[in-house]
């Protein structure tokens, strides 16, 4: 589907929801490129998944029945999950299909379990540890902003938040705390907001897609009043951003692997 880039054609949209709620994922979505966020947001365009995408998601599922299963106390070990693991793979394209290239399903459903596989056996989280909460969705209000909403994928006792990651190659410390800082500061305030304290610190587990698969951990400090206010900011940006309609592309490195790529080729200038 090619989306219309003439406005004075395309449908009337509602833009109520996106000023009344901002998530780590549309803010970053925005800030990336605000014509990806005019079509997946606004237009709200679906596209078939891709494999690495798809690989991602399964691999976040996988964990997320992981740390459901030490929260109720039951077993969790790899032979327990890889059937769970096998059904949610047909049953996630059921809803989400998936444009698979000849004979690459195999290998990916391969690739993504070697990634579990491998997480289970060298996680630094000790197998008795009970989660404070797994998969919690929260809500927080910020001051004369929209309402700040997400999903929270473990938080470890004391207040540590984990956020699982997939990555093609090892990513440097500091690289990935920034990159990160946006959702990472989403999660600290969504956590003071559901329990009155704050989050003790923040973990980003990367599972990286080698040839052999590792785990790559890193440690990010507890939320600071700086990382808080830069991210206030950034949302001032998009309300300000998304009541302009200033919908505009960003090319760069990231329009290699976008969805939208082909409606992105067709913006001549005007409006979206």
């Amino acid at each position: 589907m090619i989306a219309v880039l003439d406005r004075a054609q395309a449908p009337p949209v509602e833009t109520s929801d996106i000023l009344s709620r901002v998530s780590a994922s549309r803010l970053n979505c925005f800030l990336t490129c605000r014509l990806k966020f005019y079509f997946r947001y606004v237009l709200k365009l679906t596209k078939p998944s891709t494999g690495p995408l798809f690989v991602g998601r399964a691999v976040h599922n996988a964990l997320k029945r992981w740390s459901k299963a030490r929260w109720l106390g039951q077993p969790h070990d790899a032979e327990t999950l890889r059937p769970a693991f096998l059904t949610d793979w047909i049953l996630s394209q059921q809803e989400e299909p998936v444009e698979w290239e000849q004979d690459e399903e195999d290998k990916q459903q391969g690739k993504a379990w070697d990634l579990v596989d491998m997480y289970l056996r060298d996680t630094p989280i000790p197998a008795g540890e009970k989660p404070e909460a797994v998969e919690v969705s929260v809500e927080a209000d910020l001051p004369g902003l929209p309402r700040l909403v997400g999903i929270i994928d473990l938080v470890r006792p004391g207040g540590r938040i984990v956020d699982f990651k997939t990555s093609a190659a090892t990513p440097q410390p500091a690289q990935a705390i920034h990159r990160n800082e946006t959702q990472l500061t989403a999660y600290g305030l969504l956590y003071r907001e559901a329990t009155g304290d704050e989050a003790s610190g923040f973990e980003l587990h990367h599972l990286i897609k080698t040839k052999q698969p590792k785990l790559v951990v890193t440690d990010v400090g507890a939320l600071t009043e700086e990382r808080e206010t830069k991210f206030l900011r950034l949302v001032e940006s998009y309300v300000d951003g998304v009541e302009r309609e200033d919908y505009v592309p960003s090319p760069g490195l990231h329009c290699a692997s976008c969805e939208f790529f082909a409606e992105c080729t067709l913006w001549k200038g005007g409006g979206a």
